[in-house]
């Protein structure tokens, strides 16, 4: 029976859980579904507990208020995300339930988790059921049931460990992420390992030993649940303010930073207040910050550009690459002289951004139907075109508004012409003159962009009945200008018709741009279909490499 503890067996029990959530960071990695390393809960709260136990390693106490003051004082520093956030509320409530005590019991002990489960539940604007918190309210619940049957350190913190693993495995069908990913919360995992660790050590259990590989090495996790497009708040920002005053109340700083973003989860000190919140005005959280202290450190990371280069099955860069990046930078050739204008245009398949580069634009961004880009992604793409004015061309009518949000966010003049097919854009980008002014160029592209006719065609996806037409699943169709045209078991049916069409029109240049479903043989029997129906008119056949679409005829 261990009736009590005291400062160096806190000392050590925090050092041994440090080593334990060491070993298991991956695993615990492996939980997680939210597409950013900030979601990396097992090397976050490895991290943060490290700082601990490194601090610990240096200080000399017999004092068990002591040792878990410093203990939460460098939680709060070095605190990664949002898990080692709560992680260190979890120890700074625990600290402050020892404060002047050499030694505790279970009783004392029990109760002092339950102080900092209040810390954390206190520092959370919006605590959900199937986290850390609740693993930990009631893995602490029981720990106090469990000292008043038995004042055991030992017995009691087993309870704890037990209940709460019960409680975890309820946590896939608490919160409707974890059930959608089939999996348990990793935070209240890494917690609870965190406490098999601090167990171990007062059984005098040898402490795991941990590499340099094994606490270097930050592998990120497998992400399959989410896109970078249900990424509401892009901005992960974590930063400390020194207080001006060591009462201050923090409770506008919540309010403000709660009605621009989420996930906010702020730690304090006597000292120093701790902040993580997840935004997208990342300057307007550290600005309203500073009225209550000084600013001492600052990390924002943008977390739709890391899932994305995730999804790409690249490394995301983070502040940890700074050092890198910086050195990268310096020795990357000299960026090419800025001109007057340029040009961004989006579309999917090599073939079509092969003409649209053919017509002088200076980037082309991978999407279309069924793959909008995000605001972001064409941001990116604007800011490394050297131009003080680009002309973005989405092609695309749902990626227009798209394309408009990076008005006023990019360093340089963005100018969104309004096409709404590829035809049209290609059509805009013949008929550029890079001496006009800004506003003439528009002009002059979109008027160009009208004059073309656009007829994809495609397949049915489903069974439907639309604008008068029974259109049965697997059925080619095709849209003329925006509006369904005609839908037929037969694509040659379908050509021919469209072929008609552009006769009766007057067509005087007619481009077939073929998909990558479309054998070489199959494009020139279409192009024989419309050299018969339209002989006076100027015929293009390209391989454009489009998905999704058979063909995009360009009328004009």
């Amino acid at each position: 029976m261990i009736h009590s503890i005291d400062g160096i067996q806190f000392k050590r029990m925090v050092q041994h859980g440090s080593a334990a959530i060491a070993l298991q960071k991956q695993q615990i990695n492996d939980l997680n579904v939210f597409p950013v390393p900030d979601g990396d809960t097992g090397t976050n709260m490895s991290l943060t507990i490290g700082a601990a136990a490194s601090e610990l390693k240096k200080a000399d106490t017999r004092s068990l208020g002591q040792a878990a003051s410093i203990t939460a004082g460098a939680l709060l520093r070095g605190a990664r995300g949002n898990s080692g956030v709560i992680l260190s509320l979890l120890f700074r409530g625990l600290s402050r339930a020892l404060k002047g005590r050499d030694e505790a019991d279970a009783v004392l002990l029990a109760a002092a988790l339950q102080e900092g489960v209040a810390a954390a539940y206190g520092a959370v604007m919006k605590p959900a059921e199937g986290t850390v918190l609740t693993v930990s309210r009631l893995a602490s619940k029981r720990a106090a049931e469990a000292a008043g049957e038995n004042n055991d350190v030992d017995y009691m913190l087993s309870e704890a460990i037990r209940v709460g693993y019960e409680v975890l495995a309820q946590t896939t069908d608490m919160n409707p992420v974890l059930k959608k990913a089939g999996v348990v919360d990793a935070g209240g995992r890494g917690y609870l390992v965190i406490l098999e660790g601090m167990l171990a050590s007062l059984r005098g259990e040898p402490m795991p030993e941990v590499t340099e590989e094994s606490r270097g090495k930050q592998e990120k996790a497998d992400f399959n649940v989410f896109s970078s497009e249900e990424i509401t708040f892009a901005f992960d920002t974590v930063f400390i303010v020194r207080k001006d005053d060591p009462e201050v109340n923090l409770t506008p700083l919540r309010d403000y930073l709660n009605s621009i973003g989420d996930s906010l989860v702020i730690g304090e000190d006597d000292g120093a207040f701790k902040v993580h919140v997840h935004t997208n005005i990342p300057g307007n959280a550290l600005t309203e910050a500073q009225k209550f202290g000084t600013l001492e450190l600052a990390k924002i990371e943008n977390m739709r550009t890391q899932a994305e280069d995730v999804a790409a099955g690249k490394k995301a860069q983070s502040v940890d690459d700074l050092d890198e990046v910086e050195e990268e930078l310096e020795s990357a050739p000299a960026a090419p002289e800025e001109k007057r204008c340029g040009f961004l245009s989006v579309c999917a398949g090599e073939g079509l951004a092969a003409v649209f580069r053919d017509l002088g634009a200076d980037g082309v961004i991978s999407g279309g139907q069924t793959m909008n880009p995000s605001t972001e992604s064409i941001l990116r793409e604007i800011e490394k075109t050297p131009a003080r004015t680009v002309f973005v061309l989405p092609n695309n009518r749902n990626i227009i508004m798209a394309a408009q949000q990076c008005v006023g966010l990019s360093s340089r003049e963005v100018v969104v012409v309004p096409t709404e097919t590829v035809p049209q854009g290609i059509t805009a980008m013949m008929s550029v003159d890079p001496e006009m002014e800004t506003q003439e160029l528009l002009e002059t592209m979109t008027a160009a962009s009208r004059n073309v006719s656009t007829a994809p065609i495609t397949y049915a996806a489903r069974n439907s009945d639309f604008d008068g037409f029974a259109i049965n699943e697997g059925d080619y169709l095709s849209l003329l200008d925006g509006k369904l045209f005609g839908t037929n078991q037969d694509i040659s049916v379908m050509l021919e018709k469209l072929a008609e069409k552009a006769a009766e029109k007057g067509a005087e240049f007619v481009t077939l741009f073929y998909g990558e479903d479309v054998t070489g043989e199959q494009a020139q029997a279409a192009e024989a279909v419309f050299a018969e129906k339209c002989p006076d008119a100027e015929l293009s056949v390209l391989p454009g490499g489009q998905p999704v679409y058979y063909y995009i005829v360009s009328i004009e």
